[in-house]
């Protein structure tokens, strides 16, 4: 595995641990919808790393499976990445807390935006 490969995993896992610790915190959903959305992104950048490709500037994790998908041995259901995709933009700033349908993201719905990680990265 190339070193840039480990560097953007670990940053990656990084953003995973924090979700993993913040979980619970009704307080702080919209943070780990974020954070889950971060580390996909860089997961899916360390693999176009590792595939020697150039890392797109993008943020966008459907365009980002689009480039990878055939190497993964399971692929995401584009559903899920287009929610993870959503919390992206909209947890960034308070006059956008609104980032899902329902609103500011559910102790639930945080364990949801996880889980699909979780999944992929055992």
């Amino acid at each position: 595995m190339k070193v840039s490969t480990r560097q953007w995993l670990d940053f990656a896992k990084a953003d995973l641990q924090n979700c993993n610790r913040i979980l619970d915190d009704d307080f702080l959903t919209a943070i780990v919808a974020f954070h889950s959305q971060q580390a996909a992104e860089k997961s899916f950048k360390a693999l176009i790393v590792e595939k020697g490709l150039a890392i797109p500037h993008i943020h966008s994790l459907v365009r980002l499976h689009n480039i990878v998908e055939s190497i993964l041995d399971q692929p995401f259901d584009n559903r899920e990445l287009l929610s993870l995709d959503k919390v992206y933009t909209s947890s960034r700033y308070p006059c956008d807390i609104g980032m899902i349908e329902t609103g500011k993201p559910t102790i639930a719905d945080a364990k949801e935006f996880t889980k699909v990680l979780r999944i992929y990265s055992t």
